[in-house]
């Protein structure tokens, strides 16, 4: 009996210790973050190489929101990510890469400016939304779907403000699309104006163009 209550009484501190280390991480993350101004959070795949057109596009789109004023902000690792902070740094921008702690996949690229690290998945996309002025979501898998639907939720719940949110890549997006709105719309699971929550755009040059449509730097 008391081998059990000393067990109970090292994971309750355990727990408490795990508040402050959450506390801990976000104090850090605003802290660093406080000053990055007019951000677009990039998303995508963390497995597509340089040679892949998504690749090139998101690192020329970057560039080009980094040459209009804005801060990218990516998740910090390969493929999309590592095209989008490359991008920026090439446009004279603020690139910030906000890594996450990870087994496989996720190292941190080298073109990031300004470089976060985060043991807790929700803490690093708290941050995402918090400095956003609009999202553009590559194709990617399961990470980007989730941060993707997250910011929809947020924005159609009026718990943020709505801002752009861009998917890149017709072909890729039309399957979901097709989705959405012959399954999800037709069986009155959202409103037709909860389609309106999100735009798909092919060339970079039109996302920068949509993007400046509602924010100004």
């Amino acid at each position: 009996m008391r081998e059990s209550q000393y067990l109970i009484d090292a994971l309750s501190i355990e727990e408490s210790w795990r508040i402050f280390r959450i506390m801990a991480e976000f104090v850090d993350a605003i802290e660093e973050l406080s000053s990055i101004k007019a951000a677009v959070t990039i998303f995508g795949s963390a497995r597509v190489t340089p040679e892949d057109p998504f690749y090139q596009k998101a690192e020329q789109l970057a560039k080009k929101l980094a040459q209009k004023g804005f801060s990218i902000i990516t998740g910090g690792g390969p493929g999309i990510m590592e095209a989008a902070n490359k991008g920026a740094a090439e446009g004279g921008g603020t690139s910030v890469g906000m890594n996450i702690r990870l087994p496989y996949e996720q190292k941190p690229n080298p073109y990031a400016n300004v470089n976060l690290e985060y043991k807790y998945f929700f803490i690093r996309k708290v941050m995402f939304v918090k400095y956003a002025v609009a999202y553009v979501i590559f194709p990617g898998g399961f990470g980007t779907i989730d941060e993707l639907f997250e910011a929809l939720t947020l924005i159609q719940t009026k718990r943020i403000k709505s801002f752009p949110v861009v998917l890149v890549g017709s072909e890729y997006w039309k399957g979901l699309w097709n989705w959405l709105k012959n399954t999800m719309l037709r069986e009155g699971k959202i409103l037709p104006e909860d389609l309106d929550l999100m735009t798909i755009i092919d060339e970079p040059e039109d996302v920068v163009k949509h993007i400046q449509k509602f924010v100004i730097v």
